[in-house]
């Protein structure tokens, strides 16, 4: 999978992310403790009523949240441990609907030892109010996801 996106934004846990592949996620920004990606909304993403499917929003949001966990350019010492998730919870706002673009914000609130706690607001805006940068107005909110983080060796 290419990593580079309009922003020329990378992380190395996307290489044989097939599930973030399949849903075109872009990396807009990613920061320690922030990344901000992007999706369009096809077909094949809607539930049984015509809009985004609560568990493709969940993914999406995961993958923020993943992003901002795990160091884009991990040193040595980093590159021995992941981080992943310990427990989330997720409010569904509003719906969004077939060429919405989403757009999630990742953020640590709180770091210590080995948990974390992060939040995430999920937006959804038209295409043509997404924009083409990586600064776009992200539209409504839609969704927060609240996660808590656990960093644990690779072996």
């Amino acid at each position: 999978m290419v990593e580079t996106t309009l922003s020329g934004a990378t992380h190395h846990i996307l290489t044989n992310d097939y599930a973030s592949e399949w849903m075109g996620i872009e990396v807009l920004k990613i920061d320690d403790g922030h990344a901000t990606i992007r999706m369009h909304l096809r077909q094949e993403m809607l539930n049984g009523f015509g809009m985004a499917h609560g568990g493709m929003i969940f993914a999406f949001a995961d993958t923020a949240f993943a992003l901002a966990c795990n160091p884009a350019n991990p040193t040595p010492k980093q590159a021995a441990n992941i981080t992943v998730a310990s427990g989330v919870d997720i409010n569904f706002i509003k719906p969004a609907f077939e060429g919405q673009v989403i757009t999630a914000v990742a953020n640590r609130r709180a770091s210590t030892g080995r948990s974390g706690l992060y939040d995430i607001q999920i937006y959804a805006a038209s295409p043509g109010a997404a924009g083409a940068t990586p600064d776009p107005d992200p539209g409504e909110l839609i969704a927060e996801f609240r996660g808590r983080s656990r960093t644990i060796s690779k072996k």
